[in-house]
């Protein structure tokens, strides 16, 4: 599969932009940017997605959801964003301001202001915070459907032999997850718990059902 493919490894904010901008073929990127695109064709049988909690994705406070007054919004993933909006309004019924946050934007999060953090900063940021709403969680209470946060995306049609030949690559990946997580000194959390009880991989019929009913709410 390697001669296949040229690699390219950013956030998933950077992907979704290379994709939409046709600088790359194909991408995980979040699903947030579909609407957006003028053709779209999901790849493959994998997505990062969850059914209940998640993890690396939350609403961190130092306050109980209804004294935030503002939250500032992660940049690195739109999806995770549009989630939150989506939870904040129909969900947990507040109206903080909201505001697109920079590199820093954690040592923020104080008195009346929280955030939305992803990823390892997320999963780091459970140590400190003293209110944390996990939308993955929040979105399987709220609608009863687990949740995309990234799929294989690509701009073009593919064909069937390299979607088969990606698949088993994704596969393999899965398979050898134990030497991944060794590879990893020092995480924040215990990697063999996320990855098998936090994070799911399959792109499952209930996975689509959630996925375009996020899509229905975001258009």
């Amino acid at each position: 599969m390697k001669d296949k493919v040229e690699l390219v490894i950013d956030y998933p904010a950077k992907i979704a932009a290379a994709l939409l901008n046709d600088k790359i073929d194909l991408g995980l990127v979040p699903v947030a940017i579909l609407p957006e695109m003028k053709m779209y064709y999901i790849v493959g049988d994998h997505c990062i997605g969850c059914d209940g909690a998640v993890a690396s994705v939350s609403l961190f406070s130092e306050v109980p959801l209804e004294q935030i007054e503002t939250v500032l919004l992660d940049y690195q993933s739109r999806t995770s964003v549009k989630l939150a909006e989506i939870l904040m309004k129909e969900y947990w019924k507040i109206k903080p301001v909201l505001i697109d946050a920079d590199d820093d934007f954690r040592s923020h999060i104080s008195g009346t202001t929280a955030a939305v953090v992803i990823g390892d900063r997320a999963l780091e940021q459970r140590k400190s915070s003293t209110y944390q709403y996990d939308l993955g969680l929040a979105w399987k209470e709220y609608t009863g459907m687990p949740f995309v946060f990234a799929a294989w995306i690509s701009n073009q049609p593919l064909s069937e032999s390299f979607i088969e030949d990606f698949n088993e690559a994704n596969e393999f990946g899965l398979r050898h997850m134990e030497e991944v997580i060794r590879l990893n000194t020092n995480p924040p959390i215990d990697l063999g718990k996320y990855y098998s009880e936090y994070i799911s991989y399959d792109f499952t019929a209930e996975k689509k059902k959630g996925l375009d009913e996020f899509l229905k709410k975001i258009q």
